[in-house]
């Protein structure tokens, strides 16, 4: 995933939203299902339904309510322990791998069953207590109940298993590097977005929304959150009550959502107010009271959402006080960022992750590279100083204009950037006599576009470079460009959010006729 406005249309932050800048609010519906941490209140109640008689009915004839038991092979793309019960898949919330749990079925389908965890009859050695007290309510993360190593293991093997249910490689056919994890899996998110509400006592809160509910649950204290982040937060939020300013919806205008970022190179903060209007009671108040109270946000800015959309931002932004931008690094590269910016959440890992993809590209200032997912140009400008020329494509013009400006700000002159479609522009660069060395994409969770794929497949570039946020469509993907005569050297994930369920990869692949050019490298 790229730096810079929202990854545009073409990859919108882990499932996003279609419009630039633009990204879901983390909403319970966007998360139905995808919480585990309800295993606390049902494994309080294992004396009970422990002693409840468990079923031996065939699957298709099990009912919501039903006892199963289920040893637990792996977690499943939200977090979920994924077993089996007479070979037909069973997801349980909560539950970890190499468990054997009883667990209560709620969801019958034609291919899979849906259960809580009733008792544990064996434990986890990797079970932890979620050092975060709103976790079993939040939302947000899904695997601190696990300790990190048991979280690097079930990440590696969703990447094993991916490529094996879809692309047909599994043991010493998939050249699975280890994954890369943090030193320290805590306190790394430079942003969030709190969405402004009241808790039933009717204090003002900020936070995330409960899985499939409207409840708001006030995430102070947030055990992922850059801690200056965390502390900003709080403060606005009694400053925002102080301040007698209405939240959620109002007939004069309301505080809808809080966006903090941080650039931890500097200590500067930038507060958006997302607002159903541009003035709203209490507005002035409260920026005044920032401006005081809280030095290091050096931006304010309001912008305007009035609709029922899900997405946490409108099309307007106005600056209140302060700078426009945010000024913030990614190793060598500096960025100027708005306050609709899309920028990684996670700096450390995301300099690992683009190492990665440095190394797979091998550059030697020789090859010429197309980014044909460039959003704003993150990956394009890493690549740029060890290459001969890079193009990016992207097919929004404000994530163009964006990227155009960073090239400018570091000094990359040998990177362009087009708007346009990857699939219309690189079959019209070939006939003009350009044809890549090496393609990089990083796709929406969505995957390649298949015209895009059969467009690879004819360049035939020597170095096909994925970057990935989804195992499965990586794998879907790989598929294809192996039928196409591609071979795969190496996947390698890499651990960007810890303590949730999500993992990014980084994927090389390389044409058959260029084998012989990678010295002594394996391939399968």
């Amino acid at each position: 995933m790229r730096a810079g406005l929202g990854r545009a249309s073409s990859k919108q932050a882990h499932g996003g939203a279609g419009h630039v800048g633009a990204m879901r609010a983390r909403t319970g519906a966007d998360r139905a299902g995808a919480k585990q941490a309800r295993i606390g209140a049902a494994a309080r109640e294992a004396g009970r339904d422990g002693a409840a008689r468990i079923s031996d009915a065939a699957a298709d004839e099990l009912k919501p309510g039903d006892r199963i038991v289920v040893t637990i092979k792996r977690i499943g793309i939200n977090g979920e322990g994924v077993g089996y019960y007479k070979r037909k898949a069973v997801f349980v919330p909560g539950a970890l791998p190499g468990e054997v749990v009883k667990a209560a079925v709620t969801g019958v389908e034609p291919n899979r069953l849906t259960a809580e965890v009733a008792a544990i009859e064996k434990r986890s050695p990797h079970r932890v207590k979620p050092p975060c007290p709103v976790y079993e309510r939040c939302g947000g993360c899904q695997l601190q109940h696990m300790d990190y190593a048991g979280q690097l293991a079930a990440k590696e093997e969703l990447v094993r298993e991916a490529f094996a249910r879809y692309a047909g490689l599994e043991g010493e056919a998939l050249p699975l590097r280890p994954i890369i994890g943090m030193d320290e899996p805590w306190r790394y998110r430079n942003k969030a977005q709190l969405q402004a509400g009241r808790e039933p006592g009717g204090r003002l809160a900020l936070g995330l929304y409960e899985p499939g509910s409207r409840r708001l649950v006030d995430i102070a204290g947030c055990a992922v959150q850059h801690p200056a982040v965390t502390a900003a937060a709080e403060r606005i939020r009694r400053l925002a009550e102080r301040a007698g300013v209405p939240v959620g919806a109002g007939p004069d205008g309301a505080l809808r959502t809080v966006v903090l970022r941080a650039a931890p190179e500097s200590g500067e903060l930038q507060l958006t107010l997302v607002a159903s209007a541009e003035q709203f009671p209490g507005r002035d108040r409260l920026v005044e009271a920032v401006r005081r109270e809280l030095p290091q946000i050096s931006s304010i800015s309001v912008n305007v959402n009035s609709g029922g959309s899900p997405l946490v931002f409108g099309e307007r932004t106005r600056l209140l006080r302060g700078k426009p931008d945010l000024e913030t690094r990614l190793g060598n590269l500096r960025f100027k960022l708005s306050p609709r910016a899309f920028f990684q959440l996670n700096p450390e890992q995301t300099v690992k992750l683009y190492d990665l993809a440095r190394e797979a590209a091998a550059l030697t200032g020789r090859e010429t590279v197309v980014d044909a997912y460039c959003g704003t140009g993150t990956i394009a400008l890493w690549l740029a100083p060890h290459a001969r020329e890079v193009r990016g494509i992207e097919t929004i013009r404000e994530a163009v204009d964006d990227a155009e400006r960073s090239a400018r700000l570091n000094g990359r002159t040998n990177a362009r950037f087009y708007v346009g479609r990857a699939e219309e522009l690189l079959p019209r660069w070939v006939k003009q006599g350009f044809r890549p060395d090496v393609i990089v994409v990083d796709p929406p969770r969505t995957g390649c576009d298949a015209a895009l794929l059969r467009t690879v497949a004819d360049v035939k570039p020597a170095r096909f470079v994925y970057v990935s946020c989804n195992p499965a469509t990586l794998a879907k993907d790989c598929r294809v460009l192996l039928d196409a005569g591609f071979r795969i050297d190496w996947v390698r994930p890499v651990d960007m959010f810890p303590q949730t369920s999500h993992v990014e990869s980084v994927m090389l692949m390389i044409r058959r006729e260029h084998m012989n050019d990678i010295g002594n490298q394996t391939f399968k």
